[in-house]
């Protein structure tokens, strides 16, 4: 168990990194102060551009892969919860690090990036469905929350298929995991669906200059 806690308590860390508010100080911006708010990926495209928002993005992905793919295997090795079940704990504890920052006063970002990262990891194919799916519902509405929601509730189904076909050992805790991520991402993004019901949810641009 000591592994698995190792794993955990690291993996939580690693997800905590507040790359958002990291950027900000770099281009000597508050980002918790601007545009929504919120630490993740999308305010900083809303308040200082691509040059910001696409490292930021990468970053919060890599977050989620690689505490399944180097500090999982590293350090959980000899867990009972086996190879798959410490990843998932893994991915768990770097999405909540991320929605729940210890380094930013427990402020955060939505934890999308960060899952991304960790079914991107475990389960790709299933990843680039949602992934086409965010595409594709972005693109129609433009607006970034209803295109993390709807790849929320389909990777689930997804990642079934996706287990279904390759005859995953444990594509039970995988899809049951990825459920649970489905629903905490709809639930993290609350603020964003009381913005959609009553017309307020600003749909995404590109900041120009005099914005910045």
């Amino acid at each position: 168990m000591a592994g698995a806690l190792l794993t955990m308590v690291l993996s939580y860390l690693l997800g905590a990194i507040p790359t958002s508010a990291i950027a900000g100080r770099i281009a000597g911006s508050d980002i918790r102060s601007q545009g929504s708010g919120n630490l993740g990926s999308t305010n900083v495209f809303r308040v200082l551009g691509p040059k910001y928002g696409v490292p930021v993005l990468v970053i919060d992905i890599a977050k989620g892969a690689a505490v399944v793919l180097a500090i999982a295997p590293l350090l959980g090795a000899a867990s009972p919860l086996g190879p798959t079940g410490i990843r998932l704990l893994a991915g768990l504890a770097a999405i909540v690090g991320h929605v729940w920052s210890c380094f930013a006063g427990f402020r955060g970002g939505k934890g999308v990036a960060t899952a991304a990262g960790v079914f991107l990891a475990l389960s790709p194919f299933a990843m680039l469905a949602a992934l086409i799916v965010w595409i594709a519902v972005f693109l129609s509405t433009r607006y970034v929350s209803v295109g993390s929601m709807s790849a929320a509730l389909v990777l689930p189904f997804a990642v079934a298929v996706e287990a279904g076909r390759k005859g995953t050992e444990q594509s039970l805790p995988l899809i049951v995991v990825a459920g649970v991520i489905g629903l905490f991402v709809l639930v993290t993004h609350r603020s964003n669906i009381a913005r959609l019901l009553d017309g307020s949810e600003s749909r995404f641009h590109r900041p120009s200059k005099r914005e910045r």
